[in-house]
This record gives structure tokens, sequence and C-alpha cells, in this order.
């Protein structure tokens, strides 16, 4: 338990009663004493009290008395009476105002671990009840935000059930809904508002109208906070969590720390707004896709920077922003599939456009992220190119292997760089030039050992060899055994 209040006059057997709950093994975060019933009740009404041991007969205030007035309180602590008088009146007069249990005076250390034990547990059977009843009335909650067909018997019921629970009950306040986008090391809020964690990928925060200069002073001090104007009831909620919402996306969009529903903003002359518009017109939408396709990287940086810029002037909504850009990771997954599969995971992070605080952190993210896709598309692009280069190369050598063919004349036939030509041809066949080369002559050399009359010296020359000994001996480390002993067992078969 938290808080226990010892309530008697005199100091050495309220001390010893302290004394005696530090020992009982029960677990207490603080014990406040107070030598009469007065200061008790003050602190009572200050301030939640979990358990309060009190004496009956004290100056100013007796604990009767205490215990009677204690009732109008907000938060009334179990109680246990004590008295040096074995009167069962008082007993009787105590019980009716809610004590739970009556010691005599000596008070006995065994009597009072036993009490708190059992109080304590009676104490945390009711904070799970209300946890549980708080997040069913949460879940409830949540519905009601969400979806739009919710019944007057659904609403009847959250209101009867759970309503007491949150602030719209507080005097018939006025109430405002906060959003900020969701954060997972958010510290755990005070009780004088409503707090639902990521709501769509948000957190919410539901708040007497009054007290929102608070909210933004400590919750919300990093900003970009959208706030509904004032609303009554449960059956404004929906109404209210829309607006907040709609104000957070013009928060992002419009770097501000936080926007109201409601207030005016700034008149944007029509000539700005229409050149505005010409961006998010089809054939901008199409040009900020079909540009990754291309080499023009600064031309791709500009187009996007001119976009955020418009959007967080105001001259773009916050709407037409969300629609663009819905538009742009459709088509560019259509286009660019191949490309973004490897990179999924931040493809969906970059399309969740409102997860950061503000449009000018999520522009830097996003300008980053296309410089990277551009970069897969080109070198893709560049891929494709050598490997077609590649296919050229190998059937330039199945014509000309009989020539005094080497690799600077292959890459010079095909305008590559002779470094870039030698890693690509391995890259693409497996093999180095040489080798290949190799491989595709004591191919041929080999067909016509087997199956014509030519000479060896003939052979040699048709396969590429000027000089014959260079040939046999190639031959034969190629094949294990020279030429005319390949086609002696070739003809043997």
């Amino acid at each position: 338990m938290k808080t226990v209040l010892v309530v008697e006059d005199e100091k050495l057997i309220r001390q010893g009663i302290k004394t005696m709950i530090r020992r009982s093994g029960v677990p207490v975060e603080m014990i406040i004493e107070c030598n009469n019933g007065e200061a008790a009740l003050e602190v009572i009404k200050e301030q939640q009290i979990d358990v309060m041991f009190t004496d009956i007969r004290m100056p100013k205030m007796d604990g009767i008395e205490l215990v009677r007035k204690m009732q109008t309180c907000e938060h009334v602590p179990l109680t246990v009476a004590i008295s040096g008088y074995d009167d069962f009146s008082y007993a009787v007069d105590m019980m009716r105002n809610g004590v739970r249990e009556y010691l005599l005076k000596p008070v006995e250390r065994d009597k009072i671990t036993e009490i708190l034990k059992k109080l304590n547990e009676e104490i945390e059977s009711a904070r799970e009840q209300e946890k549980t009843k708080q997040k069913f009335g949460y879940q409830q909650i949540k519905h009601l935000m969400l979806f739009p067909g919710t019944t007057e018997e659904e609403i009847a019921m959250i209101e009867s059930q759970y309503a007491d629970q949150f602030v719209w009950e507080l005097g018939g306040e006025n109430y405002v809904v906060c959003c900020q986008n969701h954060k997972e090391d958010r510290m755990i809020p005070e009780e004088n508002y409503t707090f639902l964690s990521d709501i769509e990928g948000n957190d919410i925060f539901i708040i007497e109208e009054g007290k929102t200069d608070t909210l933004l002073r400590n919750e919300f001090s990093q900003g970009y906070v959208g706030i509904s104007s004032p609303h009554q009831g449960i059956r404004e909620l929906r109404t209210a969590y829309l607006e907040s919402v709609q104000m957070r996306k013009k928060a992002f969009c419009r770097n501000l720390a936080w926007v109201r529903s409601g207030e005016e903003t700034e008149h944007i002359p029509e000539k700005l707004m229409e050149e505005a518009k010409k961006l998010t017109g089809e054939e901008a939408r199409m040009q900020r896709v079909q540009v990754l396709g291309t080499e023009r990287k600064e031309e791709t940086q500009k187009i996007w920077k001119q976009f955020f810029f418009e959007v967080e002037k105001g001259r773009i909504s916050e709407d037409t922003y969300e629609e663009c850009m819905k538009d742009f990771f459709t088509e560019e997954k259509k286009i660019y599939r191949s490309i973004l599969e490897s990179g999924e995971k931040i493809w969906k992070e970059m399309e969740n456009i409102f997860a950061d605080d503000c449009i000018g952190i999520y522009e830097e993210k996003m300008l980053h992220y296309l410089g990277e896709v551009q970069e897969s598309i080109i070198g893709q692009f560049d891929a494709n190119k050598n490997s077609h280069k590649m296919q050229q190369a190998v059937a330039y050598i199945a014509k000309n292997y009989a020539s005094d063919l080497n690799m600077a004349v292959v890459s010079n036939y095909l305008s590559m760089n002779y470094s870039l030509f030698s890693y690509s041809f391995k890259q693409y066949t497996g093999s180095n030039f040489v080798n290949y080369l190799k491989d595709i002559r004591m191919k041929e050399a080999k067909r016509l050992l087997a199956g014509t009359d030519m000479r060896i010296v003939d052979i040699s020359r048709a396969v590429g060899y000027e000089n014959e000994k260079h040939f046999m001996k190639t031959f034969k480390n190629s094949c294990g055994v020279s030429p005319s002993e390949y086609r002696k067992n070739m003809n043997c078969e």
C-alpha cells in the first residue's frame, strides 16, 4: 500500500504504532503522523490515504467525529480504531461509519500485522478490479472514437458503466482532445486527464478545457500537437477526436508547436495557391515518380523540396499532401517493385507519412530515401546495360576466336573500360577472359580432331594459334593428352 495515517495524541504510542507498521512485513511507501483529528481530516482532504489507524479520545476532534466527517471526502481510507476503553458503544458508533477493525490498547504487534495484511489484500484486489474496469473502459472509449456506427444503446452502456473514469464527468466541464504522434518512451501521465496510447499511431489526451496549458508545458513540450475545439459529453467524443487528429496533421505539415480547431489561419493570396496547385496535378504527381528512374538526381531533389516547401507554407493542404504521398508510394511500388523489395521495411516506414514530429524531419528522411532509391535504380540499369554488353562480348568471341583475340580487342570493340570489362566479364561468365577463350578454342579443336582429317598445324591456326607448339602444349595441359593422342583415342571408339 502507498500511504498509512496514524492519528494518536500520545507521541510514544503514535511512534510505537508506526514502528509496528514498519516491521509488519507489509510494504508501505509513506507513514504520516497526526496528533489530533482536525489535522488528520486536513490530510485526508488533501491526499489519498489507504489505511488510517486512529485513537478515539483526542483533543480538538476525537476519532468518532473524524470518521464521521471524512465520509464526505473524495477518498475515504480503510480505518482501524484504537481505544484504551473496552466500551462496546464506541465500537458500534465507529462501525456505523465504516470502521473496519477495532483494537484495544496496548496494541499487539501481531494484531497490527494481521490487520495490515488483510487490508492490503483488500486494497490490492480493489486496485486490480479498477484496472480491469479501466482497461475495458478504455477499449469502449477507443471503439467510440474510431468507429462511426456506435449505437445509442452502446453509448448509453458506456455512459452508465465507464464514464465515471473519464474527465467529462468532472462537474460537467467542457473537455478537449489533444493528439500527438505516439512516443514509446512517454512518461505515464498524471491522473487529471485520460490518456490513450498509440491510437492509429498517435497518443490521445482527453482533458478539461482549462488545463491544456499545463499539458503543453509538460507532456507536450516537444510540440506538434493537435487540439480539438471544446466539447461536452461522451456523445461528442468521436467528433472531438477527429478534430484533434486533423489539427495534429496541420501542426505536422506547418511545423507548428500546436494547432487548435477553430482558430483562424493566415490568409494566403490566391495567386500563390494556384501556383502550388500545379504541384498536385496528375502531371506533377507522375513526374515525381518517373524522375526516380533517371540519372537526374539534382532535379529529383529540387522538385521534392519545392513540394514540401509549399506544404509547409500551407499552400498545399494536409489532406492533399496525404493524398499525393499515398499516390506516390502506390505508383512507386508498381514501377520499381524489384528495386524496393530489398528495402521493404524502409519503404513501409516512409509510407507512414505522419509518424515523425513534423514535416521538416520527415522531409530530410524522405530526400535521403529518394536518393538511395534512385542510386539503386541507376545501379540496376547499369547492371542490365553491362549484361547486354557481356552478351555482345560472348557473341563476338564465338565469332572471332580464330583470330588474334585478346581482352583489349574485345573491350575496345564494346567501348568499355578495360578493368570494368574484366570484372563484368568474370561476373557474367564465371570465368576470366583468358580461360574462357581457351575453353572455346579447345572445344573447337577437339571437334576438328575427332571429326575431320585436318592436319594438327591447320587445326592450330583454325582455332586461333599461330604457333603449333604453343597449341599442342595448351591442348595437353587442358585435356591431359596431346592432340594426336586425342585423335587416336577418339578413332578407336
